[in-house]
């Protein structure tokens, strides 16, 4: 019989069994079709409360264990990616997992998925000053400069947001730079 997950810290239609989240892991790696990094999969898995941090480990480890998905340690980075098999058993049995879940998780995935690589690209720079903080952020994309953007913010507090929201929506703000120059 399939263990029960711990039911703490899980949302109403979050994963309840250690098999549910297996295909839900299984489901991400197909639908992605790219490799993941494991840690980016965990927390993939326990946003908006879908799987417990240790069910969610769990059933990673299983399904590599079981020759299910692939681990590559590629730059220290564990990379996840589905066998051939397993991507075709998964397309047999995904529709058991609620629509919405495996939506949710998806956009949850490829969010991310994009915030790391920018985090990867992309660099903040905090300057203080006597009255405030300049704080730069630059993009960059395979070692060339996109673009770099210098503001004054007045305090830490400030400074911690700009950067989170930079980090957040680092694409868009360069979309909408670009968009807003290049208008006539």
């Amino acid at each position: 019989m399939e263990q029960a997950s711990f039911n703490e810290s899980i949302s109403s239609g979050g994963l309840r069994s250690v098999a549910d989240i297996k295909l839900l892991v299984c489901y991400l790696l197909k639908k992605l079709d790219a490799p993941i990094e494991r840690t980016q999969m965990i927390e993939v898995l326990q946003e908006n409360d879908t799987a417990n941090y240790f069910e969610a480990n769990q059933a990673v480890s299983e399904l590599i264990k079981n020759g299910r998905i692939f681990c590559e340690l590629s730059d220290e980075r564990e990379l996840l990616s589905i066998t051939p098999q397993a991507k075709y058993d998964v397309m047999q049995i995904e529709s058991s997992l609620p629509k919405t879940l495996r939506e949710r998780a998806f956009a949850a995935a490829l969010r991310i998925i994009s915030r790391d690589r920018v985090e990867r690209e992309s660099r903040v720079l905090v300057e203080k000053q006597e009255t405030g903080y300049y704080v730069t952020f630059i993009i960059e994309d395979v070692g060339t400069e996109l673009l770099r953007l210098k503001v004054y913010v007045s305090d830490l507090s400030q400074v911690e947001l700009v950067k989170r929201n930079f980090y957040e929506k680092a694409v868009s703000i360069y979309s909408d730079i670009i968009s807003s120059l290049t208008v006539e």
